[in-house]
């Protein structure tokens, strides 16, 4: 029965970290390294943005040469544990919650190994009050994330 769940897992981190490749690809393609912005809505906007650090920007100022390569070792040891504990689940939600996690973590991994940095290209705003802005991969660990506490809160672990 492990092996069913964990499936559902390393599904839903290959069709994450594909999606998010897919997207950026499409990004790049359309936006190039030009700052033009699309808008969508009244609130949303694709517009391109390296991001040198972590989430909402953090560490982004660093201008040492092994940034990228220390994040990229940190994410890789995290994957690496998430990989454990999705082997051992038991929970339908927390195998789909750690691919989702694995598969955002996977994308922008492969990002800081072609380019030093990741892809962010959504931005939501109100107004001139713009949100970090952000990709797949990363929607994708927060939603993963989110559906790990809701997880763990039912189930009582």
């Amino acid at each position: 029965m492990t092996n069913k769940i964990s499936s559902i897992g390393v599904y839903t981190m290959a069709f994450v970290g594909i999606v998010d490749q897919l997207s950026k690809w499409a990004v790049l393609d359309k936006l190039g390294d030009v700052h033009n912005t699309i808008v969508l809505t009244p609130f949303l906007n694709i517009v391109l943005v390296w991001n040198k650090g972590i989430t909402f920007g953090m560490l982004s100022s660093s201008s040492s040469t092994y940034t990228p390569y220390i994040l990229t070792s940190l994410a890789v040891i995290i994957m690496f544990m998430l990989g454990r504990w999705l082997l051992r689940t038991e929970s339908y939600a927390a195998a789909l919650a750690l691919g989702a996690v694995m598969g955002g973590a996977t994308g922008n991994i492969i990002d800081r190994l072609r380019y030093g940095k990741v892809v962010d290209f959504i931005d939501f705003h109100y107004n001139n009050y713009h949100w970090y802005a952000f990709n797949v991969a990363d929607a994708a660990i927060v939603m993963g994330v989110t559906l790990l506490m809701l997880d763990g809160m039912v189930r009582g672990k």
